[in-house]
């Protein structure tokens, strides 16, 4: 699925918005930042996480780390990272170029508020060699994510 979920989706729901290949992998926040020309931070990274006994997604800003107190605060336990199987398992996309977007069953995303800092950001759109630019406003509705605060900024660390 993948690559192909993401356009189905998008072709759905944001016919507006185009998905970015590119000619060299994008896998990582730094990678995807230099091909893109944009700063790390824009980078809309995807976590997919363990919350209790259900999978969610965390979209936050590239340049972010999760902030593991405010996100036991928030959510009431502590989350834990799935394994690359799992994220295929559960978002059909690989490392890389996991997205909110043409999931094969629908999973909570949380958007965290280090998004707003910009106009636009850059999800991947499910592979490893492809993004987009969305506002943050319009990824959370899109996808229905609630927001919440539990990254830590780099001037935090």
């Amino acid at each position: 699925m993948s690559l192909p979920s993401v356009q189905t989706f998008l072709a759905q729901h944001a016919p507006d918005l185009q998905i970015l290949q590119t000619a060299e992998p994008t896998a990582t926040v730094l990678d995807a930042a230099r091909v893109h020309g944009v700063e790390p931070a824009q980078i809309a990274k995807t976590l997919s996480l363990w919350l209790k006994d259900e999978v969610i997604l965390l979209v936050m800003g590239g340049d972010c780390r999760l902030d593991n107190r405010r996100f036991k605060e928030q959510f009431g336990a502590k989350g834990k990272m799935l394994n690359a199987e799992e994220v295929v398992h559960w978002t059909s996309h690989p490392v890389g170029g996991v997205c909110p977007f043409g999931l094969p069953t629908a999973l909570k995303v949380y958007a965290d508020v280090s998004l707003r800092r910009f106009d636009v950001v850059l999800p991947a759109a499910g592979s490893v060699d492809s993004a987009l630019r969305i506002a943050p406003e319009r990824l959370a509705q899109l996808v229905q994510a609630d927001w919440v605060d539990v990254a830590q900024l780099p001037a935090e660390a």
